[in-house]
């Protein structure tokens, strides 16, 4: 790949894989969280909700705020937003203190798919835009990697507030380097570009227009729900339940983020080049359903290679599509709309990690077993894909 694309894909993938770690870290320091501040950590879901609800919505308003500051600017917005949740959760001693921090991160989170596909889409080729849009996804779960393997040790050895403080520094220093890209891509901001024109009306524009955007845009919701649903509760499930260590726990979700790492390579490459992306996000939708239905049968009869083979499916699936899925839904939007079509598709998908994460917790609590949740994950997978294979066009990605 060309340096001048390599530069600005490294840049947003990085943006997108500190996001991230910041996003999931909640998910790892649950339990020690939970345990000082007396509270149940299943409450994870909905701290999850939060983040992503609030980044439904700053989703939406945000390709005003590109075409006004530009997106590397936005990025930087981003980072900065991360940085100050982070050190929210060092100073909470309540859960009130703690949904500030969600806010906080959601607040900067929703704009990062939008500004990444304002920057990538002057750079990709047609020819290999799903590979590249892939590449840039791969920076969710190196970001749940970092949360998984970096995480667990720095809570033992410094605590959740010593952790926290850690992870602020790499956000810290981001915010510089994006500096350096604002003269190449954020010269043709405008400056006097209204920021509530059309509110968050512009972009949802979109779904009116073409019913294979609202078909992937359903899509988008429940794999996106699902996603989050493994990667929230994955620790907290295996240390209460199974009997897994902190650090056992941990390495599971990392071996969740790494297969969703490795696999969303593998899956642009194909839908570049061999299978049409509707009918591979319709198979990768079966395949993460049979992953949660397993993982609703884990036990502490389980050998723990068989339960790290479930993540490593429920990652290649479940945490795999997104580039694809992003990749298809900017063709489909259409020239020049870059940043309105990245701005439904992370709005969705962050109602997606809203509900999907919050019902999960309530099933558990209602039900006080994991089983009937992942049933859950697995129906609305399963059906989205069958309906993904009935709608609209055929998803052959256009080539130049």
């Amino acid at each position: 790949m060309p340096m001048p694309s390599a530069i600005p894909l490294v840049a947003m993938t990085l943006t997108q894989a500190f996001t991230s770690m910041v996003a999931y870290s909640m998910a790892v320091a649950a339990p020690e969280i939970a345990a000082d501040l007396g509270v149940d950590g299943v409450n994870v879901g909905f701290y999850i909700a939060l983040v992503y609800g609030v980044g439904s919505l700053s989703a939406l308003l945000s390709p005003n705020f590109i075409h006004r500051y530009g997106p590397i600017r936005v990025s930087q917005h981003t980072m900065l937003m991360a940085l100050l949740g982070l050190l929210v959760v060092v100073a909470s001693d309540n859960l009130w203190w703690l949904a500030v921090s969600a806010v906080v991160i959601g607040t900067g989170y929703g704009s990062t798919t939008a500004a990444s596909s304002h920057v990538l889409i002057r750079v990709a080729p047609p020819a290999r835009r799903n590979l590249i849009f892939s590449l840039r996804q791969t920076g969710v779960p190196i970001g749940g990697v970092l949360a998984g393997l970096i995480l667990p040790p720095l809570l033992l050895g410094a605590g959740w507030r010593g952790a926290y403080l850690a992870e602020a520094l790499p956000c810290l220093l981001l915010i510089f380097v994006l500096q350096g890209l604002r003269p190449r891509f954020d010269a043709a901001r405008q400056p006097h570009h209204p920021l509530l024109a059309g509110g968050v009306l512009s972009p949802i524009r979109l779904l009116a227009d073409d019913p294979s955007f609202r078909a992937m845009a359903v899509v988008a919701c429940f794999y996106s729900g699902a996603q989050l649903s493994f990667g929230a509760f994955m620790v907290v499930h295996l240390t209460d339940r199974i009997a897994f260590t902190l650090v056992e726990a941990g390495a599971a979700l990392a071996i969740f983020q790494v297969a969703g790492t490795v696999s969303r390579v593998v899956w642009g490459g194909l839908a570049d080049r061999l299978i049409p992306a509707r009918l591979l996000l319709a198979g990768l939708g079966a395949a993460m359903a049979a992953a949660a239905v397993l993982a609703g049968l884990y036990s502490e009869h389980w050998p723990k290679y068989a339960i790290f083979a479930v993540c490593g499916l429920a990652g290649a699936t479940a945490s795999g599509y997104t580039g694809v899925l992003v990749a298809e839904m900017i063709r489909l939007g259409g020239p020049g709309r870059a940043a309105e079509a990245g701005a439904v598709v992370g709005a969705v998908m962050f109602f997606g990690t809203t509900v999907m994460p919050a019902l999960f917790a309530l099933i558990v609590r209602l039900s006080a077993s994991y089983t009937l949740a992942y049933d859950l994950v697995a129906v609305t997978a399963l059906a989205s894909g069958i309906m993904l294979l009935w709608s609209g066009r055929d998803g052959l990605p256009r080539r130049a």
